[in-house]
């Protein structure tokens, strides 16, 4: 019997994979870099959000990029962890908290980013083939549009569409609140769509 087949210890395992999802989400990457490369504190830049977006606004690409990647890694770390512990519903529970962690660090006054590298970090681990059609996605409509934000919208709305119908389930319901989640965290994002004011990519501030 595994352990989180036992109903003794399954509330237990499933919290502590919730922390250490949490704790891993909640590594501030972007903040942590740019202080480290003397360039300050990235929140009072740009938008002052701790994502690679904002870092990339140092005129930094390549600490945009690590920014990037290590978002990614840590919901990714997140969930295979938990997995290879506990198994697949620990997992699950692991990417979500991570994807929280992030957005939501106790560290920064629960002030974070917006979600999207952390997103595709926690696919990557949990459903790897969702994961590359989310990148195809993302860059189609980047080419199309030049808008950042709406080509992770748009990939945040076809994404669980797809694991509805492909499976299984329970991947596609943890997607599905990382995707209304992270439509939230971009509200300001779609408004500025809406109105035809929001920066492109490449554009200069």
């Amino acid at each position: 019997m595994s352990a989180l087949t036992d109903w003794q210890t399954a509330p237990a395992l499933l919290a502590l994979s919730a922390l250490i999802g949490y704790l891993l989400g909640s590594i501030p990457f972007g903040l942590i870099l740019t202080r480290m490369a003397g360039l300050g504190d990235v929140r009072k830049i740009g938008s002052g959000n701790i994502g690679a977006t904002n870092v990339l606004r140092t005129g930094n690409k390549k600490l945009a990029a690590a920014t990037l990647l290590l978002d990614a890694l840590k919901g990714t770390a997140a969930v295979l962890v938990a997995n290879a512990l506990w198994g697949y519903e620990a997992s699950l529970v692991a990417g979500f908290f991570a994807f929280l962690g992030h957005l939501f660090p106790v560290w920064l006054g629960f002030k974070g980013g917006k979600g999207v590298a952390t997103y595709i970090g926690v696919l990557l681990g949990a459903a790897p083939l969702m994961m590359l059609a989310f990148a195809l996605i993302w860059i189609a409509t980047a080419f199309i549009t030049r808008y950042s934000s709406l080509s992770a919208l748009v990939a945040m709305v076809i994404i669980p569409v797809a694991l509805w119908v492909l499976g299984p389930e329970k991947t596609a319901l943890l997607v599905t609140l990382l995707s209304v989640i992270s439509w939230w965290k971009h509200r300001e994002n779609i408004k500025r769509l809406m109105a035809g004011t929001e920066s492109r990519i490449g554009q200069k501030s």
